[in-house]
């Protein structure tokens, strides 16, 4: 049985997708083909690549995203994508999507013509970077001479590449909707970013209906997109809720091979 997973981008929430690939492991339930944005491009690479969780949530705690060596000087944006480089090239030494374990795929969004592209092939690490890249806060990342940011941006829940590879698919959204009141819309810009988040999560929870079981904890609301002070916290909660996701679907993979 061919089983996707569709990690969502949300930053240090992210570190949710962790807890969801332990509980799966531990149900005996392995993923073959991995589709993920941002923060679940950086994750579904590393499960690619035959990383466990442990080692990919020791990534999450270890790598520093915001140093004073990595802000960017005279380029769009305050961090230097390209010098996650080498942070990433000692987990993919071979650069490329072939070297990895399981089919993957990952959206970036051209910053220029404002079109999505599906990266599956070739050079790795950057498309992994251009994924991740958070518009604004990381300078776009040239590939073949186009420049791409957040896969989130155009496409935050990639499930269209599993739906014809794949007998179950699952999926993980770490961006839940906060629940406000008008009173929580006191300003302008307030409500601008209160109408970004519904667009990216009318977009993303449309396509919820392509897979057999989703796991979106309501509490990461709880948590901000660059609080990496909390992965530990965070990683318990996308364990625990897919466990409990799990005990409500347990006939959904017995007949896994």
């Amino acid at each position: 049985m061919n089983i996707g997973l569709v990690l969502s981008g949300g930053g240090a929430r992210g570190a949710a997708h962790i807890g969801t690939i332990k509980a799966l492991e531990e149900a005996a339930i392995f993923p073959t083909h991995i589709a993920g944005t941002s923060s679940g491009a950086i994750v579904g690479a590393l499960y690619a690549a035959g990383f466990s969780w442990s080692d990919i949530l020791n990534f999450f705690k270890t790598i520093p995203l915001f140093n004073a060596k990595r802000f960017a000087r005279k380029k769009p944006g305050f961090l230097n994508s390209d010098n996650f480089y080498d942070d990433l090239k000692t987990y993919f030494p071979e650069d490329n999507f072939e070297a990895l374990k399981k089919p993957l795929f990952i959206p970036a969004a051209n910053i220029v013509d404002g079109t999505s592209k599906m990266f599956s092939k070739g050079q790795l690490i950057k498309p992994i970077i251009a994924s991740a890249s958070f518009p604004g806060v990381f300078t776009p990342t040239e590939i073949n001479g186009k420049h791409y940011v957040d896969g989130g941006t155009l496409n935050n829940f990639p499930v269209e590449p599993l739906i014809a590879k794949c007998d179950k698919i699952i999926g993980v959204y770490v961006n839940p909707l906060k629940e406000v009141t008008m009173k929580d819309l006191k300003h302008s810009y307030s409500v601008v970013e209160r109408s970004y988040k519904i667009m990216v999560a009318a977009e993303s929870m449309a396509k919820f209906s392509y897979c057999d079981m989703i796991i979106s904890p309501q509490e990461l609301v709880n948590y901000n997109t660059f609080g990496m002070n909390n992965v530990d916290a965070i990683f318990q909660l996308g364990y625990e809720t897919t466990k409990r996701a799990l005990e409500e679907k347990k006939e959904l993979f017995k007949s896994q091979d």
